[in-house]
């Protein structure tokens, strides 16, 4: 369905080609085609020719380019090895997305959705792990991405972001809406996923602050809902010019502040960038539109970074492939928290085994002193977490309950895990070292922890690379051995199924497939 758009955009420019070979699957681009509108029964696409004059559309820059790009890009430009790590990052976000369907949370914001909309029996868009709920487009879209975010299970890239929360659920919701005849292809779903992730890479890469672990911005509210916006675009088959307006309105919803983090406000921000990413890309098929140049506006999409440097970003798509999925690949976590606190527990588990080796067991009685080496970073640096969502941001927690059990499980969060003593009385004995030369970022960051006993032995364990890193990323069976535990509570026909579906992501199947088993 989206590769019968037929139209040309005929720009007379002198400085830059439009026409660019696809090559290896890099970011390149061809000429421009235009499709027709998103009607309210379903989409239709027409041909036709449409001629643009050169006044009409802002010069070459990076919101040009990448509208372009999104309303060029098909299967063709995605490469073997991003269609694999794509489709595991789908896998994994529906089992993350279901199992955070589960939580207390989540029960909280389907109350909020209940109580400013209501559930109703016309409603089409599946609120995953309900058992049938259905909402409306938009609320679904928020209520499933908040469940994405809800544990912070969710996939992590870098510079970093959690990518998939705020896409899958948006383009799930919309595929949930269209009439059958209408219907999008599972491999539709997939192309529109691969371009709201990668254009949510491009965007990092437009700040050499976003290398760090943030401080000030969340990221998935930030270049989230661009990412939503551009996959939802492609899924409707919109025109460059559409494209461009669907940026323009997302980044009116975008940004959202640090402080929440460790709050149960910080799964909305998936929710939210979902839902209002797919609202722009509607809002813009209907006609509105937003600044053409807004990701080359200091005032635009630079509002969010202070270091931001379109033109550097430009100069790299046009140049090299090194900011989409097929060169780097994504953290598939195998805790239920922060992707920070991965590197405390591998090396807490490390420490863990040399005492057991070395006394016999672990005691809380014979230690002495607890040292957390990491990197400097406020938020994630609490001391005594009292909310499981606090405990998923602390050094301090996870690394004394992977000392104390050998395990972090989702139960370790759970409020009775988090107000026992023997965990309390450890957490009083750890103090953190954050030395000037450990950079907060999750590409070259390192965590060391030390534990020394009665006796002044020292034991002490480091990671530089938790197993789940992009550059040590979870084998294909450990992917679904963590889908099958997030998603237990399905049949084992339903989640062979989805597997199967996933592992294919077919042109003759419909996306629907999959929402029908996500109940």
């Amino acid at each position: 369905m989206l590769s019968v758009r037929t139209t040309v955009i005929q720009q007379n420019m002198t400085t830059f080609t439009r026409s660019v070979k696809v090559v290896s699957g890099k970011l390149l681009r061809k000429q421009s085609e235009l499709s027709g509108p998103f009607p309210d029964a379903g989409r239709r696409y027409s041909r036709q020719v449409v001629q643009t004059r050169e006044a009409s559309l802002p010069a070459m820059n990076l919101t040009t380019w990448l509208a372009d790009h999104i309303s060029d890009f098909s299967i063709a430009n995605i490469s073997t090895v991003a269609q694999r790590r794509s489709k595991r990052m789908i896998l994994d976000i529906i089992g993350v997305g279901m199992i955070g369907s589960k939580t207390e949370i989540a029960d909280s914001y389907r109350q909020f959705g209940s109580t400013v909309e209501g559930f109703h029996s016309n409603h089409k868009a599946s609120i995953w792990g309900t058992g049938g709920l259905k909402a409306s487009m938009a609320m679904a879209a928020y209520l499933n991405g908040a469940s994405c975010h809800a544990m912070d299970f969710d996939d992590t890239w870098h510079p970093a972001t959690h990518p998939s929360g705020p896409v899958l659920p948006a383009l799930m919701a919309l595929s949930d809406v269209l009439p059958r005849s209408q219907q999008p292809s599972l491999e539709e779903v997939l192309v529109a996923f691969n371009i709201g992730i990668q254009v949510q890479g491009a965007l990092l890469n437009c700040s050499t602050q976003a290398r760090n672990i943030p401080h000030r911005l969340h990221p998935p509210a930030i270049v989230g809902v661009m990412g939503s916006a551009a996959a939802c675009s492609r899924l409707l088959g919109h025109d460059p010019q559409k494209c461009r307006h669907a940026l323009a309105i997302a980044a009116s919803f975008a940004g959202a502040p640090m402080a929440n983090a460790g709050t149960t406000t910080k799964p909305l921000h998936a929710g939210k960038s979902a839902r209002f990413g797919l609202e722009a890309a509607i809002l813009a098929d209907k006609g509105i539109k937003g600044n053409d140049n807004i990701l080359d506006m200091p005032s635009g999409f630079g509002a969010f970074y202070e270091d931001y440097n379109p033109k550097r970003l430009l100069d790299i798509l046009t140049e090299t492939d090194d900011v989409i999925l097929h060169h780097q690949d994504i953290a598939l976590k195998r805790f239920p928290c922060h992707l920070g606190m991965h590197w405390a527990i591998d090396a807490a588990m490390g420490t863990r085994e040399q005492l057991v080796r070395d006394r016999g067991g672990l005691s809380v009685d014979y230690i002495k002193d607890i040292y957390i080496i990491a990197p400097g970073s406020k938020y994630i640096n609490r001391p005594i977490p009292t909310t499981e969502h606090e405990a998923r941001h602390s050094f301090q927690f996870t690394t004394c309950s992977a000392l104390l059990d050998g395990e972090v499980t989702p139960e370790t969060f759970h409020v009775n895990n988090i107000g026992r003593q023997p965990l309390l009385n450890l957490l009083q004995l750890v103090r953190v070292i954050t030395p000037d030369n450990n950079a907060p970022s999750f590409d070259d960051m390192y965590v060391t922890v030390g534990v020394t006993t009665n006796d002044n032995a020292t034991f002490e364990s480091t990671c530089t690379e938790p197993y789940g890193h992009w550059r040590k990323p979870l084998s294909d069976n450990d992917v679904i051995k963590k889908f099958r535990n997030n998603t237990r509570f399905l049949s084992i026909e339903s989640q062979n199924r989805l597997v199967s579906l996933v592992s294919k992501m077919s042109k003759n199947q419909a996306a629907t497939e999959i929402s029908q088993l996500l109940h």
